[in-house]
């Protein structure tokens, strides 16, 4: 049966650091809605009721573009290991660009990654766990490496045309305001 919780104690917490990846959803007022896996290590809880995670270069914006206009965000966890668990974290979610005042705050708890393009906080409003027995149990092999390797062989200059050409607006023509002052 789902439970609700107003915060993420500390087995929920010590949950989340076990995933190897993460889901999060967005949608604009109008348009598609975007569901969007994580991997790599750049999630952390903050306290019980904020997380944040380092958002890398991909091949579009949509959560920022998103958040711009609609603050609403899910984030899924879900466990394929023996012991299944599904963790939704319902909130509001807000994006912090290097540019802004706070990214010195926010960026001190994550590891420098090449690609970086912004971090998503996310203001817990409630948090849902459920059974997750229908999910297939999975073995973690390895983390991809994949992006990673294609951002530093880009460079800094290679991500910002990068930005440029593909991260400006979301699908839908929504402004992701990534290179805005």
């Amino acid at each position: 049966m789902a439970k609700f919780y107003s915060e993420i104690d500390a087995s929920l917490q010590n949950f989340i650091k076990e995933q190897k990846i993460f889901f999060t959803a967005t949608a604009p007022v109008k348009g598609r809605i975007n569901l969007s896996p994580k991997g790599i290590d750049t999630f952390c809880c903050l306290d019980n009721k904020t997380v944040a995670y380092l958002d890398l270069t991909g091949s579009g914006n949509e959560t920022s573009a998103h958040l711009q206009e609609d603050a609403r965000m899910t984030i899924m966890f879900c466990s394929f290991s023996e012991k299944p668990l599904i963790l939704r974290l319902y909130g509001t979610g807000k994006v912090i660009r290097p540019r802004d005042e706070a990214w010195s705050q926010f960026y001190s708890l994550f590891n420098t990654l090449p690609g970086e393009r912004q971090i998503i906080v996310l203001a817990i409003e409630s948090a849902q766990t459920s059974c997750g027995f229908a999910v297939p149990v999975y073995e973690f092999k390895e983390e991809r490496k994949t992006l990673l390797d294609w951002a530093d062989n880009k460079g800094e200059q290679g991500i910002y045309e990068y930005w440029q050409a593909k991260n400006l607006q979301s699908i839908d023509g929504l402004p992701t305001k990534l290179l805005e002052d």
